[in-house]
């Protein structure tokens, strides 16, 4: 998000496809945040929430199916011409619980338009987009509050 704000400061527009946080995600931080830096940044949630954890009933195909209109989404907003900077958020994660195929992942980095920036987020990324990549970051969890049972907090967490 720093990035998106950094951009946003030199009059850039950025588009953030969220391919895990759920639709409903009005009380997300980051989506009110958006609408308050409207049109610079807007904020497309697609995905149903977490996958297969903490209390998730989602069956495994409608995550898929969701994923799926996430990467039609950042599809759209790639070639679209309208964005100079595309964060593709929770992409990792999306390939690494299999509801996005790696190689659709790969073609789309591949075809990125050259004045495009491209940043892929989320934990696990695949050896195959890390090679593909000019940058990489690796944030690791150390010690999370949901360990011991401490719920998200507004404003922190969400």
């Amino acid at each position: 998000m720093g990035v998106a704000l950094r951009a946003i400061g030199h009059r850039m527009y950025v588009s953030v496809v969220q391919f895990i946080k759920s639709r409903s995600s009005s009380t997300v931080g980051e989506a009110r945040a958006a609408e308050r830096l409207a049109p610079e940044l807007e904020f497309v949630s697609l995905g149903r929430g977490f996958v297969s954890c903490c209390g998730d009933t989602t069956p495994l195909a409608e995550h898929k199916k969701t994923a799926a209109e996430a990467m039609q989404h950042a599809r759209q907003r790639m070639f679209s011409g309208a964005w100079d900077l595309l964060i593709l958020d929770e992409i990792n994660t999306a390939v690494a619980l299999g509801l996005v195929d790696i190689a659709d992942v790969l073609a789309l980095v591949r075809s990125k338009p050259p004045k495009l920036h491209l940043i892929l987020t989320g934990r696990d990324a695949h050896p195959d987009l890390i090679a593909a990549a000019d940058l990489v970051t690796e944030m690791r969890s150390v010690k999370h509050p949901y360990e011991n049972g401490i719920p998200a907090r507004k404003g922190i967490d969400f």
